[in-house]
């Protein structure tokens, strides 16, 4: 998906990977605060990341995509079902409508691999950005990291 001001795909390459976890760090690691041991886990290996990019290159926002045996615990041991997860877009690029484009493409893949529905665990102040996009929270809040979390899933 490309806009004027950037470009939203899968990442693919040790170059996008390391984007990814540049804006992981920046907006999780050290604007949230989360521990840097906590953020980044097994699961990097083989999820499905996708990256936007500004025209000139600069990372503008990320997300993963678990599916399989990786995400059966984060779903309720539901195999159709994928796991959103690790959203993150810089501040400089927020209001321009990164995050829904990543959560978009994060869909995409998961069609593409033939499942039926993703889950997500959103930090309670997002509540509304996903409900725009047609996620349904369930179950009581939690913590996460020390941020309150709701899951929520679409159905696709």
């Amino acid at each position: 998906m490309t806009t004027a001001a950037y470009t939203v795909r899968q990442a693919v390459g040790e170059d996008d990977r390391e984007a990814c976890f540049a804006v992981r760090r920046e907006v999780f690691v050290v604007e949230q605060g989360v521990p840097q041991e906590l953020e980044y886990d097994t699961y990097d290996a083989t999820a499905v990341h996708v990256l936007a990019r500004r025209e000139d290159g600069l990372p503008l926002g990320t997300g993963r995509l678990l599916h399989g045996a990786d995400a059966l615990g984060k779903t309720g041991g539901d195999a159709s079902v994928g796991s959103l997860g690790r959203l993150a877009v810089t501040e400089a690029a927020r209001g321009l409508g990164v995050g829904a484009a990543l959560v978009r493409a994060v869909e995409d893949a998961a069609r593409e691999r033939g499942l039926a529905a993703v889950d997500l665990h959103a930090q309670t102040h997002a509540l509304g950005f996903y409900e725009r996009l047609g996620y349904v929270a369930y179950g009581p809040e939690f913590p996460d990291a020390g941020i309150p979390h709701r899951a929520m899933r679409k159905s696709l």
